[in-house]
């Protein structure tokens, strides 16, 4: 495979804040316009979970949601809000950890993570109601979608990832990685291939749309940045596409469940 020797992260200019049904496509295309960015085949467009998420129409007033018993209990053990606990086990199969201040669980989409990755920053002004931010019902299906409207609104095949932040079992700090992606492997296997000596790679599989996701997030950040959309360029790539779900480590696999 040839390897890219430069790569470029560009920012999508001016996307506004994202409600409900609103076109995330035709927002990205104004805003490419703006920048005077052309797209170019085999471009990876990395959108934030959070504005999926909006566009989707998976906010949640906290108000309009009833704890459960085994919420509430929960909530007292954790010291979280316990309609903010009730809406992570409606999204998860089974809690991993629970002490104050931390609930990690396992979200119905296999990914094993605070909160169910539900949100409250970068969500609503501190005036609004108080709101909480699902995942995407189907994110790698949200990422087909848009890398199929992109592709036909620009005349050139590119790819989608859908990125968000997650803490790491072992390592201080979060780390964006990718949870819906389309159009290039998320997960590349790499065993058979040389090294440097011409011997055959045993265990090289490669987390790519991970590192594209971690990639992306420098110049989209963390806080106020508001550049949900970038464009990575530049990069070369081999084997099938499959999806981020491919990145979630099977049960068998897993060595401390």
């Amino acid at each position: 495979m040839k390897r890219s020797n430069a790569v470029e992260i560009l920012a999508v200019p001016g996307i506004p804040l994202v409600r409900k049904d609103d076109d995330l496509v035709a927002l990205i295309g104004e805003g490419l316009a703006r920048g005077g960015i052309v797209p170019r085949g085999d471009d990876v467009f990395v959108l934030t979970q959070k504005i999926v998420s909006k566009a989707e129409g998976r906010m949640v007033d906290l108000a309009t949601v009833e704890p459960s018993t085994e919420a509430i209990k929960l909530a007292g053990n954790v010291q979280k809000d316990p309609r903010l606990v009730e809406l992570i086990l409606s999204e998860s199969v089974r809690v991993v950890r629970a002490r104050p201040g931390i609930l990690i669980v396992e979200h119905r989409l296999g990914f094993v993570m605070a909160n169910a990755g539900i949100d409250q920053s970068n969500v609503a002004s501190p005036d609004d109601p108080q709101r909480a931010l699902l995942l995407p019902v189907d994110p790698d299906g949200s990422a087909a979608i848009l890398r199929r409207r992109l592709s036909l609104r620009f005349g050139v095949p590119v790819a989608v990832i859908i990125n968000d932040s997650f803490g790491r079992a072992w390592r201080r700090g979060t780390c964006s990685v990718a949870i819906g992606a389309a159009g290039l492997p998320s997960l590349m296997d790499l065993r058979g291939s040389p090294d440097l000596f011409g011997r055959a790679l045993q265990v090289s599989i490669t987390g790519h749309a991970d590192e594209i996701a971690a990639a992306a997030s420098l110049v989209m950040g963390q806080g106020a940045e508001g550049q949900p959309v970038v464009v990575v360029r530049g990069l070369t790539w081999r084997g099938p596409d499959n999806g981020a779900s491919e990145l979630v480590r099977p049960a068998a696999e897993d060595m401390f469940r």
